[in-house]
């Protein structure tokens, strides 16, 4: 059976688990280099790739580019009687929250997001827990609200300050998240706390580990260079949705999926598979046709990604397509309608098609 990048990516992460005792193994030297080593000799791709929002995907809470917007100018509420106070001080993050004299504060120790849409804060209870708090930071509205499924009143006031996560369930997904939120292996230390190797998905995220990559290329021995680090260039359009799906996937993925649910249209790979387009496109549509994984997103250009349609779509089925050439067009904006689950967040339905009015889940078949 022919090894695929995922392959080689799942083995590496493996022996850099064992490496740094994660599974008990003696420590050895480490196979990932983080981003800065890639940077020695691919410094535009890595300086592109910084200011990307996988790059910022994670952050110790007081170290997020935002953590001066993290501050309540008044108490938040939460139903029936709970009420909620974001501080920062010399120790960092905190929450304060009481309700009838109750008191719980504690400091926050993860900011989840890049800040493009919205922020989750996660706090260490103990050796066994993690905590998803109960309210985020939203970038649009720049204030605080519910974080998603922690709506309707709370019975307690632990309850009301977050969820709870065990950190062995497989099922919990707290190391998933950490795991789809940072680059290389995700250790367990002292007290069972979760470190992940390096904060954001970096160069290693996808090429895989780089040191014996880098350890080649400065023997000058270029063709096992090459052979030692992936490309996810080389894959086919389906080999990428499912390495990009590695992280952008429904958390629970032999589950049907509801395409009724707005919230799954965040889930781009698992969407675009399910287009006209990409099924009669013999492999030239894949996630790398419109997006380039080492810069921002280009949001709020419609005259790129029609650019991008016109290169098959160069005869006109309709009088908007003849704009597509000029870039006047807004093919995404009927084709690729955006879903709004939250009030302030907002996804593009990758279901690439025709769209009834008032309906941007499903196309019309």
């Amino acid at each position: 059976m022919a090894t695929t990048l995922r392959d080689s990516i799942a083995r590496a992460v493996v022996a850099a688990c064992c490496l740094t005792g994660l599974w008990g193994a003696e420590p050895a030297e480490h196979p990932y280099v983080g981003a800065q080593a890639c940077a020695e000799c691919h410094e535009t791709k890595f300086s592109q790739q910084s200011r990307s929002g996988h790059a910022r995907s994670l952050h110790r809470a007081d170290e997020h580019p935002l953590a001066a917007s993290f501050v309540t100018k008044k108490p938040l509420r939460r139903e029936p009687g709970y009420e909620f106070v974001f501080s920062r001080t010399p120790d960092g993050l905190r929450v304060r929250a009481s309700s009838a004299g109750d008191v719980m504060e504690m400091g926050i120790d993860w900011a989840f997001g890049a800040g493009e849409q919205g922020i989750t804060f996660v706090t260490r209870g103990n050796q066994e827990w993690y905590l998803e708090h109960s309210f985020s930071y939203f970038t649009g509205p720049q204030s605080f609200a519910r974080t998603p499924g922690h709506e309707g009143p709370a019975e307690t006031l632990p309850q009301a300050v977050g969820i709870l996560y065990n950190i062995a369930s497989a099922e919990s997904g707290i190391l998933q998240c950490f795991k789809c939120h940072s680059t290389g292996p995700v250790a367990l230390g002292a007290g069972r706390a979760i470190h992940p190797l390096e904060p954001g998905v970096r160069c290693e995220s996808c090429h895989g580990p780089g040191r014996k990559h880098i350890e080649a290329m400065r023997r000058g021995d270029l063709e096992n260079g090459f052979k030692e680090i992936g490309n996810p260039g080389r894959l086919s359009a389906n080999g990428l949705g499912e390495h990009c799906g590695t992280c952008h996937r429904p958390p629970e993925p032999d589950v049907t999926v509801d395409w009724k649910d707005p919230w799954n249209t965040r889930h781009s790979p698992v969407y675009l598979v399910q287009s006209r387009c990409f099924q009669r496109s013999d492999g030239r549509l894949s996630c790398l046709t419109c997006h380039d994984p080492h810069a921002p997103l280009r949001r709020d250009e419609p005259a790129y990604y029609a650019r991008k349609c016109s290169a098959c779509h160069e005869t006109p089925r309709h009088s908007h397509v003849n704009f597509a050439k000029t870039g006047a067009a807004d093919c995404t904006g009927c084709h690729m309608p955006k879903v709004q689950p939250h009030p302030y967040l907002q996804f593009t339905n990758h279901w690439i098609g025709v769209f009834r009015d008032g309906g941007p889940l499903t196309p019309i078949r």
